[in-house]
């Protein structure tokens, strides 16, 4: 397959796309990728899901017959998959093995309005993840009116703005290759508006919008406004032990680096270091020595002692 160079007018340097961008003649299968302004590596990814447990999920209420969290999946691609393209895959996976879970806790990289529908329609998974939340100048502001102020009339195909006032125009089109609805109100609606700077700063023409169709537009919103809430939050709480997996991984068995070449042979590492921390876990559970405590840090321990020479 012959993959066409990025032209240098377009930053490309005249190299192809870094997925498909040889950066080793040693290992074909490992590429480059950067994450931030600092962190950069070279080789793979490795996807870790695991069950997590909650004191309200032992039998008796008591924190010692709580199951351990164990790993179900571990996914590896080469390192320029982004995360989202994965979570189908996940799911899949999940499915073969007849581990579904009623709940998939996800950060913020896997999510999109596609996948929360897909989840729940083909797999009946609800996605416990933060939303890329509202661009637009007025939410990333925090004044005026967003998208929410908005009301849609989806039947009508039409939008009403937070002044009563009634689109001018509804056009379903495509945008970077996304189904999207182009909304645009009349200027001679919008330009001798009271608010209009609390809506748009346009100088000709009036305010414009631009929703997803029905349904994905559905699942942003109600997921948007769900994470704004403190059970939300509370709740989401429950995904912040897969850092411990992660950090325990590294720790134990040297995750981080790979001994082998190939995706296939780093995918079958991945699968041992999985089979290993879930060794560990079930031998600490049965023989009831509990694994990663907290522990407190030197200011901490400061902290603490200043109090009680004050006490």
């Amino acid at each position: 397959m012959v993959k066409r160079r990025r032209p240098l007018e377009d930053g490309g340097e005249g190299l192809p796309p870094g997925r498909w961008r040889l950066t080793s003649p040693y290992d074909i299968d490992a590429r480059w990728a950067a994450k931030g302004e600092d962190l950069f590596w070279h080789a793979y990814k490795v996807h870790i899901s695991e069950t997590c447990h909650t004191i309200a999920d032992a039998k008796d209420g008591s924190k010692k017959v709580v199951p351990p969290n164990l790993i179900t999946n571990v996914a590896t691609t080469d390192a320029t998959v982004p995360d989202n393209q994965m979570t189908d895959t996940i799911h899949q996976a999940f499915q073969q093995r007849g581990l579904v879970p009623a709940e998939h806790y996800l950060d913020s990289g896997y999510p999109s309005a596609e996948l929360l529908l897909m989840a729940r329609k083909k797999y009946g998974i609800s996605l416990v993840t933060p939303v890329l939340l509202d661009q637009s100048p007025q939410a990333r502001a925090g004044t005026g009116y967003d998208r929410t102020a908005f009301t849609i009339d989806w039947e009508r195909e039409q939008v009403t703005c937070p002044q009563g006032q009634a689109s001018a125009s509804w056009s379903p089109c495509r945008q970077r290759g996304t189904e999207s609805i182009v909304v645009k109100f009349g200027g001679e609606v919008c330009q001798p508006c009271p608010v209009r700077s609390l809506c748009t700063s346009a100088k000709k023409g009036g305010r414009q919008l631009t929703i997803r169709a029905r349904p994905l537009q559905q699942a942003l919103d109600q997921a948007r406004a769900e994470q704004a809430s403190k059970d939300w939050q509370d709740k989401y709480k429950l995904r912040a032990g897969v850092e411990g997996t992660m950090r325990q991984a590294v720790a134990v068995t040297g995750v981080r680096r790979a001994r082998y070449r190939g995706l296939a042979k780093v995918h079958l590492e991945h699968v041992f270091s999985a089979v290993a921390l879930n060794l560990i876990r079930l031998d600490a559970w049965w023989n009831g020595h509990p694994l990663d405590r907290s522990r407190t840090g030197h200011l901490a321990r400061l902290e603490l002692a200043e109090i009680a020479l004050a006490a």
